[in-house]
């Protein structure tokens, strides 16, 4: 993926501040390339404002009178449908297209398009594309703020541009090993004798009482510097019970 082969088209966009809430959202998600199509009022304060800190991407959107003119050098465009048609493109949802935009942009120019904030993209406008994206959003409120689906669709590009970097579990972000059969084995040992020790446990009628405690132990998996911080407050229980006597 080349995010600098990725441009994001506006198309007749009516409100300037959703201008610069698109910028806004490009920019948190690495893109850059803003163009705007026949915008209604542009450049604005609006905008500048709503760009909060992006002002670098609304100083460098391309600003054309056309569609045709916006994408003329494109080799893969992407169209976004508010609603879903009968058409003979593909339709596919956010995470489906980024992954095709990722791949085209690597050699290709791509370019996104989102229309106009009433009524979206005209079916004329969708025959240039080669895939349609839509976003499936609850049927009982629908609407999207065009910064916000430009954020949707940018945050999946993200994710993909950043995969490798990404820790393949939240365990590999862990700070301390998980710790071993072993030493669990160890601080179960110490857990019993000195819940025996402090008359919690019966060893006569132990009941299910270490079993319980196994489970939960087990279910809550303990890395070495958390058991050793419960050894540690077992040791000194054990100490306080014997100084009582």
């Amino acid at each position: 993926m080349n995010p600098d082969n990725i441009r994001i088209v506006l198309v007749n966009t009516s409100h300037p501040g959703n201008i610069g809430g698109v910028a806004r959202a490009m920019k948190n998600m690495g893109l850059a390339r803003l163009y705007l199509v026949a915008p209604k009022q542009f450049p604005d304060e609006q905008a500048s404002w709503r760009a909060a800190g992006a002002d670098d991407l609304l100083a460098g959107a391309v600003v054309t009178d056309s569609l045709a003119e916006a994408i003329a050098d494109c080799q893969f465009v992407v169209g976004t449908s508010a609603r879903e048609r009968r058409i003979p493109w593909p339709l596919l949802d956010p995470r489906q297209c980024a992954a095709q935009i990722a791949t085209h942009s690597g050699q290709e120019q791509v370019a996104v398009l989102f229309g106009r904030e009433d009524r979206g993209l005209t079916n004329e406008e969708l025959k240039l594309c080669n895939l349609h994206l839509h976003i499936p959003s609850d049927p009982g409120y629908s609407s999207l703020n065009l910064a916000m689906a430009v954020q949707i669709v940018c945050y999946e590009l993200r994710m993909l541009h950043i995969a490798g970097d990404l820790p393949a579990s939240a365990e590999e972000l862990w700070d301390s090993p998980f710790s071993t059969v072993d030493n669990m084995e160890r601080f179960y040992e110490h857990l019993e004798q000195t819940l025996i020790e402090i008359g919690f446990l019966d060893p006569a009628a132990p009941r299910q009482l270490m079993a319980r405690l196994r489970r939960l132990y087990s279910r809550v998996r303990l890395d070495e510097m958390e058991l050793n911080i419960l050894r540690g407050i077992l040791t000194e229980t054990r100490k306080q019970v014997h100084r009582d006597d």
